[in-house]
């Protein structure tokens, strides 16, 4: 595979790990700051504009790790030129972006896959596997708290709503919705509570449910001491089972490492998957939610 990177935030770190582990060809990257692209070797393509890099250079697939704004313009390019596009949730930050996206996905053939990492948790993954062994959830319960300013390295796009989406709901949304559907399948809002702080949504408590009737509870905040991520499942027979996302890889966001070789191991092999588009309607409709108080 030779790819190429857009966006040298503090994401790429672990695609960049994953692309060397796996022996692939890193061909070029792609970065506004000139700084950034400082450290790449000279064998490396090195742009700050991402059509130039797509019309220069030969590529199996393009990450995208740029701020959540720029993400449908440049997959939007990209499968354009028939380049597969593996791109951090969100999919976009507009919802009509994002169907047109996975629609020119669909006609041309050319994947497009969301990045889920924490789908590929190991935790999470045990946890799956054995609540689909005992005949599945009755209720769910999705918890990611974290302080942002603690996670951002450097990457302070996080804190504009414009450019975000939003808050946590926007961003951190993405990711607990996608656990909801791996356990759930499809579903829908029934209720959301956001509360904000200077035009960004710091906390979120969100309520869904499956096509079969199964409840699930998304809790978000960005205010949070510390981190707590986990999954949470309350099975037919009343046990209660629970996968620490963090558990077993101590140190600041080590957990990260191991879930984005998940990611590039489905990028290899996956055409377009619909999660990104059904994870953002989430988000859609949990901000309309809020300020009509419809879904």
């Amino acid at each position: 595979m030779r790819v190429a990177i857009v966006g040298l935030g503090a994401i790429s770190a672990y695609y960049l790990a994953a692309v060397e582990a796996r022996g692939w060809e890193l061909a070029a990257v792609c970065d506004l700051r000139p700084e950034k692209l400082r450290e790449f070797a000279p064998h490396v393509g090195r742009f700050t504009d991402h059509r130039a890099l797509l019309d220069s250079v030969e590529l199996d697939g393009l990450i995208v790790t740029a701020p959540n704004d720029a993400h449908a313009a440049i997959c939007r390019d990209a499968l354009r030129r028939e380049v597969p596009v593996c791109v951090e949730k969100p999919l976009a930050v507009s919802l009509d972006d994002a169907r047109e996206l996975v629609d020119l996905s669909a006609r041309s053939g050319v994947p497009l896959l969301t990045s889920f990492h924490r789908r590929y948790n190991d935790n999470v993954r045990r946890l799956h596997a054995e609540v689909t062994a005992r005949g599945g959830a009755a209720a769910l319960r999705v918890r990611y708290l974290e302080r942002i300013e603690e996670h951002l390295g450097g990457d302070t796009w996080y804190l504009d709503p414009a450019r975000c989406g939003g808050g946590c709901v926007a961003d951190n949304g993405p990711n607990a919705f996608d656990l909801v559907r791996l356990f759930l399948g499809d579903v829908d809002l029934v209720h959301a509570v956001v509360k904000h702080e200077g035009g960004t949504d710091r906390q979120a408590v969100i309520e869904l449910e499956s096509a079969a009737g199964v409840p699930a509870v998304v809790e978000l905040d960005w205010s949070h001491p510390g981190e707590t991520k986990d999954v949470e499942v309350l099975l037919t027979d009343g046990t209660r089972l629970r996968a620490d996302m963090l558990a077993g890889h101590p140190g600041f966001k080590n957990s990260l490492w191991h879930e984005y070789h998940g990611v590039l191991d489905d990028f290899e092999t996956a055409g377009t998957d619909p999660g990104g588009l059904a994870a953002l309607r989430l988000v859609h409709d949990t901000y309309r939610f809020c300020q009509e108080g419809t879904r």
